[in-house]
């Protein structure tokens, strides 16, 4: 994990559109990396949804919309421990004609380590829950107790890339 690497999201029809960059900056000891998420305004639209702009990637089939943690957070990752860049690539997913922002209909995307990328799988949360800051605030707020597993197809967005 060292330097930017292209977020991807691959779509049910496995279209692979590169939705943004993670840049990882090795720490001393190099076990630790810290990072940073950048999406990519040119393909995640600006969608204005209860009130608030969402940047979203479009489909006829469904709209899936980054939301950015709110909270202040360490902003580091391991090999073992990706948590807080799972929670820094939350999603929320809607249908076209729905109106406003399903907040619980969220998607924070289970990271794998894999020989050449870090492989995300999405799994349902309520985002809701972070309408308030969580206590403690350096433990990241959706452990696996809090995550559900989608029957598998059920999303547009299949799986988010990091390579």
């Amino acid at each position: 994990m060292q330097g930017d690497k292209a977020l991807i999201a691959v779509t049910k029809d496995h279209v692979r559109t590169r939705i943004g960059t993670v840049n990882f900056t090795p720490q001393p000891g190099g076990v630790v990396a810290r990072f940073g998420v950048r999406i990519d305004p040119r393909v995640m639209r600006d969608h204005f949804l209860s009130m608030r702009e969402f940047k979203c990637l479009p489909a006829a089939q469904e709209i899936t919309c980054f939301v950015p943690y709110p909270y202040p957070h360490p902003g580091t990752v391991s090999a073992t421990d990706l948590a807080w860049l799972e929670h820094s690539l939350l999603f929320f997913y809607k249908q076209p004609a729905d109106f406003g922002a399903k907040l619980w209909n969220g998607v924070l995307f289970r990271f794998e380590v894999t020989p050449s990328a870090l492989v995300g799988t999405p799994q349902a949360v309520d985002l809701n829950r972070i309408g308030v800051p969580p206590e403690p605030r350096d433990v990241p707020p959706y452990g696996p107790m809090d995550r559900d597993a989608f029957t598998p197809g059920a999303r547009w967005v299949q799986e988010l890339r990091i390579e």
